[in-house]
C-alpha cells in the first residue's frame, strides 16, 4: 500500500513542478531553450551513471550538489529561468525527481505542439538523416508531428521497434512472445 501513494505522490509533485517549470518558460518565451537544456539533462542522466550517482546521493549537501549544477548550466549555457529551477529542486531536495520531472516537461512540451511521442529502438546505429527519414514517414502515416526518443539496442536480432503511444510496430525478428511478455510486464 505505502508504495503505491508514494509512487502517486512521486507522479504527482514531478508533474506540479514540471507543469510549474513549463508556465514560466513559456510565459518567458523560452520554451525552446528550457526544452533544450532539459532534453540536454535527461541525456546527462542516461549516459553517465557520475551525474545520475550524484542526485541520487544522499550523503552530498545541497551546497555540493549546487555547485555540480550550476557547473553543468553554465557548460551547457541553460537559461536563468532553467538554472534557477534546477537551483530551486536542489534546494528542496527534489532533484530525487529529476527524471520525471523532465519527462513529465518534455510530454507538456509535446502536447502543446500536438505532437507524438515515439520511442524507437533499432539494431543498427541510426544517423541522425536516417532518423529524420524515419520521423517523416511515420509524421505522414500518423498525420501528425512526431517526436522521437531514440535508444540504439545492439541487442535487437535485427530490425526497429518502434512504439507509438500504446502502439507497438515491431520489424525486428524477434518472437511474439518476447512482446507479449514485454506488454505485459509494462502493462
Amino acid at each position: 500500500q505505502k508504495l503505491s501513494s508514494k509512487s502517486t505522490f512521486l507522479n504527482s509533485t514531478s508533474k506540479s513542478y514540471a507543469l510549474a517549470l513549463y508556465e514560466l518558460a513559456k510565459e518567458s518565451s523560452e520554451l525552446d531553450k528550457v526544452e533544450d537544456g532539459m532534453s540536454g539533462i535527461k541525456e546527462l542522466l542516461d549516459t553517465s551513471s557520475d551525474f545520475k550517482e550524484m542526485i541520487l546521493d544522499p550523503t552530498l549537501t545541497k551546497e555540493e550538489k549546487n555547485k555540480v549544477i550550476n557547473k553543468m548550466a553554465d557548460q551547457y549555457s541553460f537559461c536563468q529561468i532553467l538554472k534557477k529551477f534546477l537551483g530551486f529542486l536542489t534546494e528542496k531536495n527534489r532533484l530525487f525527481f529529476l527524471k520525471q520531472i523532465i519527462d513529465s516537461f518534455l510530454d507538456l512540451v509535446s502536447n502543446s505542439k500536438g505532437e507524438l511521442k515515439a520511442k524507437l529502438l533499432s539494431s543498427k546505429e541510426l544517423s541522425k538523416p536516417e532518423l529524420e527519414k524515419i520521423r517523416g514517414e511515420l509524421s505522414k502515416d500518423f498525420r501528425s508531428p512526431i517526436n522521437i526518443e531514440y535508444k540504439h539496442d545492439p541487442n535487437l536480432i535485427g530490425g526497429l521497434v518502434i512504439q507509438i503511444g500504446s502502439v507497438m510496430i515491431d520489424t525486428s525478428i524477434k518472437t511474439k512472445l518476447v512482446k507479449l511478455q514485454k506488454s505485459m510486464i509494462e502493462a
